[in-house]
């Protein structure tokens, strides 16, 4: 959202492509979890924390994930500049600035020298 926000002339040219990525690798994180649920669930009822049934699929499962959260560690970053530049870019709301200060406004005092 707030990259449309952004003047185009300020936009970096490969945010939208590691934005896709993330993108990509948040969806892949998301299946891998309902993966991971569905192989919790249906471990042996003996099968808890602790035990090599249970670490041995969560290890497996934190391998399955660590690709997509490397994406994460690598691209994240373009989410935080991506938003620095829209809160320093112009409101579309915000009168253009003046080129010359705007004149003072109530009483004026001179000042001797």
């Amino acid at each position: 959202m707030q990259l449309t926000r952004i003047p185009p002339a300020a936009v970096q040219g490969h945010w939208g492509y590691r934005l896709g990525i993330l993108h990509t690798a948040l969806d892949q994180l998301d299946a891998l979890h309902e993966q991971w649920l569905r192989t919790r669930d249906a471990l042996p009822a003996d099968a808890t924390p602790g035990t090599p049934a249970f670490d041995d699929a969560l290890a497996e499962h934190h391998a399955e994930c660590w690709s997509y959260l490397d994406d994460w560690a690598t691209h994240g970053r373009v989410i935080d500049n991506i938003n620095s530049a829209a809160r320093h870019a112009p409101s579309p709301l915000a009168p253009p600035p003046r080129t010359a200060p705007a004149p003072a406004v109530g009483r004026t005092v001179e000042v001797r020298r």
